[in-house]
């Protein structure tokens, strides 16, 4: 099976404290890693979690608040002095790039790579990466800035041929991409074997939803429908809904109330405030509208399987 996986490098909210690091996250498709947020301390956790530099060429921040990018100069510097020669591609909102380039500048850095800065609209939903592989497509979030969460989809596979069947009547080479893709097989007589007789099904496709710094959205759940892992903040616990709405950040209850109505496989909150000493509190509130729920945490490795 074909790896995808989510490695939390950093679940907190904007206060630091000794128990969380600010946000950022890595997904591994088929072993091509994807950054999500960067925030302080970032490349700490990911020497810290032996994941390969050299395998991450994208990076999507979510939206300009220090704790979601303020990791950035550092990681920047450090590709650089490992002699990186590929392009890194850095993917956010407007402004970006504007704020990075001073920075680099005044260090006076003589890059052995370049850095491209992809601007998207926080508007509607974009596609703002795809490979053979994979497409990323923005979610539109309303918090204090302009925000987006990101939505990563596989795209479908070939079907996989059967050996015994390619034994059984001696297929030529040059027809077995066609059987892949769907085609029947005729044989030399004119008899017409059937493609499910020759194949087995694709693998299946996995997908994983981040949502960021948020109010309570109910329309999003129409973009998150089914799937495998939704990532979603919750900063506040229950009881302080209001103080929620006030610095536009979602409840336990509204993470999960989300989930529920997108009919999501799993869920995963984040984002906690430091007021918190027990998440496991922030935990049984979510559970209680949508079981199939469990904490970030620094470190942890959620695989999406089947």
């Amino acid at each position: 099976m074909e790896k995808f996986e989510l490695t939390i490098l950093g679940c907190g909210s904007a206060k630091p404290t000794t128990r969380h690091l600010p946000s950022s996250q890595v997904l591994n498709v088929r072993d091509k890693l994807f950054m999500i947020d960067c925030g302080e301390g970032t490349q700490l956790q990911y020497c810290r979690n032996k994941l390969p530099f050299s395998r991450l060429n994208h990076i999507f921040i979510s939206h300009l608040h220090g704790d979601h990018m303020f990791g950035l100069p550092g990681l920047i510097s450090t590709f650089n002095l490992l002699g990186r020669t590929a392009e890194l591609h850095i993917h956010s909102p407007k402004g970006l790039e504007q704020m990075m380039k001073p920075l680099m500048d005044f260090a006076s850095y003589d890059m052995s790579y370049q850095v491209f800065y992809h601007e998207f609209d926080t508007n509607e939903p974009t596609m703002i990466f795809e490979d053979r592989t994979l497409t990323v497509t923005t979610i539109p979030l309303k918090h204090r800035v302009p925000t987006c969460g990101f939505l990563f989809k596989e795209k479908g596979g070939l079907k996989h041929i059967r050996r015994d069947m390619i034994d059984a009547y001696e297929i030529p080479i040059a027809y077995i991409n066609s059987i892949k893709a769907g085609a029947d097989y005729v044989l030399p007589d004119g008899e017409v074997i059937l493609n499910e007789r020759l194949t087995n099904p694709a693998s299946k496709t996995h997908s994983y939803a981040y949502c960021s710094d948020t109010i309570y959205l109910p329309e999003i759940t129409d973009q998150l429908q089914g799937v495998d892992l939704l990532y979603h903040e919750a900063t506040y616990a229950a009881e302080h809904a209001i103080k929620a709405q006030l610095h536009y950040h979602s409840t336990t209850l509204q993470a999960a109330q989300i989930a529920k109505d997108a009919q999501v496989k799993q869920l995963v909150i984040g984002h906690f405030s430091s007021r918190y000493i027990d998440d496991n509190m922030l935990l049984e509130e979510a559970k209680s509208v949508f079981p199939n729920t469990i904490l970030a945490k620094e470190n942890a490795l959620i695989v999406i399987d089947d």
